[in-house]
């Protein structure tokens, strides 16, 4: 299988884990970098989704994106994907999102926006069947959310949402105070630090229609 826009590795070593013979893809330098040093038993290739360095019917079962489709045009890589897949292979992408029907998500989510300008909300996993149906090629996506949880501590929360794109660009000065808010409204709802955190599991799977 190809875990394509395979960042770190993340998704590939738990893939891996779970004896799929995973062939990891990422154009990225540093992250490409990063994976082979956390990974090395993963075979990695440069390249991105768009234009995937495989031969026309490589007969791979399965090609994922996890958290990286929205990168991709989908006119090009969902051709490309399919091109690589066996006959009855699937195309796979997913995304974890922060859950909006937990209602501290939700709150949370609402604070962010009003305090962010560069704020956007997770579309594009929602989007995903549609857009694959819109490219006339007669394919029949799949799509289901599964609910998940982790407690975390609260700083560890802090941390990863500090990470965000729309963070990172307000840089560390103007995004210390927001998340400084965030810290004390999340101690209203978790007064003992620990953070239950609440994630949708987006998930979209499309067969290769046989010849």
């Amino acid at each position: 299988m190809l875990d394509v826009g395979a960042g770190t590795g993340i998704a590939s070593a738990l893939l891996r884990a779970r004896g799929a013979r995973v062939t990891a893809v990422e154009p990225g330098a540093q992250m490409a970098a990063a994976l082979r040093t956390a990974h090395p038993g993963v075979p990695l290739v440069r390249a991105v989704g768009d234009a995937l360095p495989f031969a026309e019917r490589a007969a791979f079962d399965l090609v994922s994106y996890a958290q990286a489709w929205h990168w991709t045009d989908p006119a090009r890589s969902v051709p490309e994907a399919l091109r690589v897949l066996r006959p009855g292979g699937a195309l796979a992408l997913w995304w974890n999102v922060p859950d909006p029907d937990a209602p501290w998500v939700a709150a949370q989510e609402a604070r962010i926006a009003r305090r962010l300008p560069g704020y956007h909300a997770h579309d594009v996993a929602a989007d995903a069947a549609d857009l694959i149906r819109g490219l006339g090629r007669g394919l029949h996506p799949r799509s289901r959310v599964l609910h998940w949880t982790r407690t975390v501590p609260l700083a560890t929360h802090l941390a990863m949402l500090g990470s965000r794109s729309y963070f990172a660009a307000l840089g560390p000065a103007a995004a210390a105070p927001v998340l400084a808010d965030e810290r004390a409204a999340l101690l209203d709802v978790f007064p003992d630090g620990l953070v239950e955190e609440a994630y949708a599991l987006a998930l979209t799977v499309t067969r290769r229609p046989a010849p």
